[in-house]
């Protein structure tokens, strides 16, 4: 494996330019044993593309994603694109021999997740899904003190991601708010893989879902004068079950675009006899921790700057997005290196379409409002 990898986007919205960013600030990885770049980018607008001019090492700008796969210069493909696309695109990727970090929720659904997964299996190409708030400090300790089995006898876990700009019904609709773009499972497939990825690290896979899904607007503004029906879930919560030390715990997702007073908020919750841990985005440098003793106390820890990966950021300074997003890129670079040694890393196929089983389980139960079984 070459101390260098090179990178190319297909999709250069908000997240391509998160991407570019990102590798931009490589430098700031202190000893990291492999140096990442972009070299190639690709949408079909070209004010998107010419953005990427002022990046140097930028080598490829093109309309075709297919002459971005043709590139020699470039090892490792990342891909943000309507769901609709991902299949497609993404099966193109490993065909033409390159490496992939594919946006969530990896497919439109499970059909489609599962033909990824299965193509990334006998292509032998290396394969994750990006989902980047778990490498946040906050929740890189959240995790630990969970594997660690601090927390006693685990009574239950809450975890997921909630949006408020949708609230506005006067906001335009875009693709995410189309079924036949975005999918069946809505919300679950924008922002459910942010909710899942620790729970099922940790080797919580729910065994049974009952879904309460909402559509609240299912119109919006169309942007050109007129109105356009939206089909997707807009909110929706998951009442599962896990097992966990022979015992049957609950734990609840929630992935919602219209939660009042959130603006972008990841977050978990692990109680146990023992013990408890929370930690959320609306306090990224607080992390709370539960002692039961005589008295039941939270204990509010004041984080710094520690991420899985050192860094040249001081450790008194708080991280924000930019940051645990570098993080996702050196734990994929890192792995795909073989050099991961024992740190968190990206959602794996197998996860993604784990994800998949429980979205799909949560739309049957949503239609017959009883539990299903997984």
């Amino acid at each position: 494996m070459s101390n260098r990898t090179r990178i190319g986007i297909i999709g250069g919205g908000l997240m391509g330019r998160e991407v570019a960013s990102a590798l931009s600030r490589w430098f700031v990885l202190e000893n990291f044993p492999v140096h990442a770049e972009l070299t190639a980018v690709c949408d079909l607008a070209e004010k998107q593309r010419e953005w990427f001019r002022r990046i140097p090492s930028v080598k490829l700008l093109t309309a075709d994603y297919h002459e971005l796969l043709a590139s020699p210069d470039v090892d490792v493909v990342y891909v943000a694109v309507p769901h609709n696309m991902h299949e497609t695109i993404y099966l193109d990727v490993l065909k033409a021999g390159k490496d992939l970090l594919a946006e969530k929720p990896f497919g439109i659904d499970l059909k489609a997740a599962r033909a990824i997964a299965d193509a990334a299996k006998s292509s032998g190409r290396f394969v994750r899904c990006s989902s980047e708030f778990p490498f946040l400090p906050g929740a890189q300790r959240a995790y630990q003190i969970a594997r660690e089995g601090k927390l006693g006898k685990v009574l239950e876990i809450h975890s997921g991601f909630h949006h408020s700009s949708d609230l506005d019904p006067t906001k335009p609709a875009n693709w995410k708010r189309q079924v036949k773009t975005c999918g069946e499972i809505g919300v679950m497939g924008d922002l459910g893989m942010h909710a899942v990825h620790v729970p099922f690290r940790l080797g919580w896979n729910p065994k049974r879902v009952y879904a309460q899904l909402q559509k609240i607007y299912h119109e919006r503004p169309d942007g050109k004068g007129g109105m356009a029906a939206c089909d997707t879930w807009d909110n929706a919560m998951l009442h599962t079950e896990v097992e966990i030390d022979g015992s049957e715990v609950p734990v609840r997702f929630e992935m919602k675009r219209l939660a009042p007073s959130e603006t972008n908020t990841w977050f978990i919750e692990i109680l146990g006899t023992d013990g408890g841990v929370k930690f959320s985005t609306k306090e990224p440098k607080t992390l709370w921790t539960f002692q039961r003793g005589k008295e039941q106390l939270w204990q509010k820890t004041d984080l710094g700057f520690n991420g899985p990966f050192p860094t040249i950021t001081g450790g008194i300074f708080e991280p924000g997005f930019p940051d645990c997003f570098l993080q996702m890129w050196a734990a994929y670079i890192a792995e795909r290196a073989g050099k991961l040694d024992g740190r968190f890393g990206c959602v794996t196929p197998e996860e993604a379409v784990r994800s998949h089983e429980l979205f799909e389980a949560a739309l049957k139960s949503q239609e017959t409002k009883s539990s299903v079984t997984l």
